[in-house]
């Protein structure tokens, strides 16, 4: 069944979710592969999982989610002032939960992972990302 038969925002979101599923893959590769087998703190294990993942995020959701209208050159300078405050958000949610509250960092990644996500969607939505149709 082609998504176009769906409402512009549908086909959007479904979109979104798709391209944040890849990119969790990527972000939750990474955590994982350094806390487990590289004996990385998950803090910082979760930070460079994060940027992974905003390459893979980048990419997907300019092509896939976002009629972009802006050039690479103004989207890149927004995109990564969202992921920047995604990054901040990541940090501050991961060391509350694993370094101050010694809560097990897979779980809780998950829970920042929640928040990260609407932040993220709402500003590239609305600022990375200019939509064609309104």
């Amino acid at each position: 069944m082609p998504l176009r038969r769906y409402p512009r925002q549908t086909r959007q979101l479904l979109a979104y979710v798709f391209a944040g599923g890849l990119t969790a893959v990527a972000h939750y590769g990474v955590l994982v592969g350094l806390v487990e087998l590289a004996h990385v703190n998950p803090v910082p294990a979760t930070l460079a999982g994060f940027i992974v993942g905003a390459v893979v995020s980048y990419l997907l959701n300019r092509w896939m989610t976002f009629d972009a209208t802006h050039s690479h050159a103004q989207a890149t300078w927004r995109f990564a002032l969202i992921a920047a405050g995604g990054f901040v958000l990541t940090w501050v949610l991961m060391h509350l939960f694993v370094a101050r509250f010694d809560l097990p960092y897979l779980p809780m990644q998950f829970v920042t992972t929640g928040f990260v996500m609407v932040f993220s969607f709402l500003g590239h939505k609305f600022f990375s990302f200019a939509d064609r149709a309104v």
